[in-house]
């Protein structure tokens, strides 16, 4: 981490660097904020800390949101995370699978059980395939499915990625655009994973068989980012969502938040924003132009819901996760929590599994009664052969807006035209998975915070970069 120099608390105006949301990105710019000689504020929209990455309860097991990996070749990410939690953070050797076509994969693939689970004539097919992709590829990669075809060819493209890619999208692969399976899986291909299964090359992005993990989920390491930005005395609001920016001379002067039910104006130095830029475009005062607004709101987002679901079974499946392409279910992934730490369940003869349905907010899924989703969620691990029904004691539904940034046509103008707008705006950041419309990793979102608190104090980096040079991303 380049050192800079701290500075007395708030100098030189004696007003606070306003940061706009708790979760990864947030956290760790104020964190590093404070090891600077910063007191910032820190705005959470919600009742609670971690974003995305957050950990939810349900009577007395732990759920983490999405499963997060704590997977970094950052070494001051590493130290940071081993720094906050030195006994509870352990590491977690990884196990999950596809299921697919009635078996299942290991993921990363491993050439012998795959090829034993195809078969003869299929994994022929799919070599062949493969070799027509290398010789006359397609010219054009600018969805999804062109760039996957060209690397994997069409028949292993159509058996493991578009199923499973258009369950967690919501649309056809050739209209999501590469950039998301550059950014996701670049320098994965065919021979790399063979070369790995065969040699444990581990040179692909995707390809990480171990993490690190609190022992009870990532709520543990955003309590001790909290703890330790308290204590320096700075401060973190929770239910205090942020709706307004006021900018005089290309600067915000003012931050307006809504704190216990009343409006206050806040003073500011600096804002970090980690909110989605569609709510970020609309907070300045005066407002920015129509068209910059309007292309925040084209900046979408998938959602997810999870269906928890408590069986009364010691052992279900070896897996934290499962990646589900099959169409004759929704589901598109299950967790297995227990697999992730022991301690995320409290009686250990029992097990939580997190069913996970991607979805849009507001359509018929998000809409459907909690009852009749955990019933659904119990019929298909039924219908994949993982528990019975009646293994099921309990259940708990989960909503989370705003996952996924999604990568559809035309993204990349929108985004560039906020990105000029924000940039315009002297003392505003805006950072994160969020923040940056970004499917960043939670190491580069936690990275990109940290940049923005060195650039309140005369550093020039551009977070932007960091996704550009990292040798590793994990789907």
């Amino acid at each position: 981490m380049k050192p800079i120099t701290p500075l007395p608390h708030n100098s030189p105006e004696k007003r606070p660097v306003v940061v706009i949301g708790a979760g990864p990105a947030g956290l760790a710019a104020a964190y590093r904020l404070v090891q600077l000689g910063q007191c910032p504020l820190v705005m959470e929209k919600t009742g609670r800390i971690g974003g995305l990455a957050r950990t939810e309860t349900h009577n007395g097991y732990a759920f983490d949101i999405g499963g997060h990996r704590f997977f970094t070749k950052m070494a001051t990410i590493q130290s940071l995370w081993q720094d906050m939690l030195p006994a509870d953070f352990v590491r977690v050797k990884r196990m999950s699978r596809i299921f697919f076509n009635g078996r299942f994969f290991p993921y990363p693939l491993q050439v012998l059980p795959t090829l034993k689970n195809l078969g003869l004539r299929e994994s022929i097919a799919i070599v062949a395939s493969y070799m027509k992709a290398r010789l006359r590829p397609l010219p054009d990669e600018r969805t999804f499915e062109q760039w996957t075809v060209n690397r994997f060819g069409r028949r292993l493209y159509e058996t493991f990625f578009k199923v499973y890619t258009e369950k967690v999208w919501g649309m056809p692969c050739s209209r999501l655009q590469a950039d998301w399976a550059a950014q996701r899986i670049k320098g994965m291909s065919l021979p790399a994973a063979a070369a790995n299964a065969l040699f444990k090359t581990q040179s692909s992005k995707t390809l990480i068989d171990a993490f690190f993990y609190p022992k009870r989920g990532p709520a543990m390491m955003w309590q001790r980012f909290a703890e330790k930005i308290r204590q320096s005395g700075a401060q973190i609001h929770l239910n205090a969502p942020v709706h307004q920016l006021e900018i005089r001379n290309r600067r915000i002067v003012r931050v307006g938040v809504n704190r216990g039910g009343r409006d206050e104006m806040i003073a500011v130095s600096h804002v970090i924003n980690t909110a989605p830029l569609f709510v970020l475009a609309h907070m300045p005062q005066p407002r920015l132009p129509a068209a910059v607004r309007s292309a925040a709101e084209r900046l979408r987002f998938r959602d997810f819901l999870m269906v928890v679901l408590i069986l009364s079974r010691r052992d279900v499946f070896p897996d934290q996760w499962i990646y589900i392409h099959d169409p004759t279910v929704k589901a598109g992934r299950i967790q297995n929590f227990k697999n992730w730490r022991p301690e995320m369940v409290p009686d250990q003869n029992t097990t939580s599994l997190g069913v996970e349905y991607f979805c849009n907010a507001g359509d018929a899924l998000w809409r459907q009664p909690d009852a009749q989703l955990i019933q659904q969620a119990a019929r298909e691990v039924a219908a994949l052969g993982l528990a019975r029904r009646r293994h099921v004691i309990d259940g708990r539904v989960i909503r989370q807006a705003e996952a996924y940034p999604i990568y559809d046509p035309g993204f990349k103008t929108h985004l560039s035209l906020v990105r000029r707008a924000v940039a315009a705006v002297e003392n505003l950041q805006s950072v994160g998975r969020n923040g940056m419309h970004r499917y960043n990793n939670m190491d580069h979102a936690m990275q990109s915070g940290i940049m923005a608190a060195e650039n309140v104090l005369g550093a020039s980096h551009d977070p932007w970069e960091i996704n550009e040079e990292a040798s590793y991303l994990e789907t």
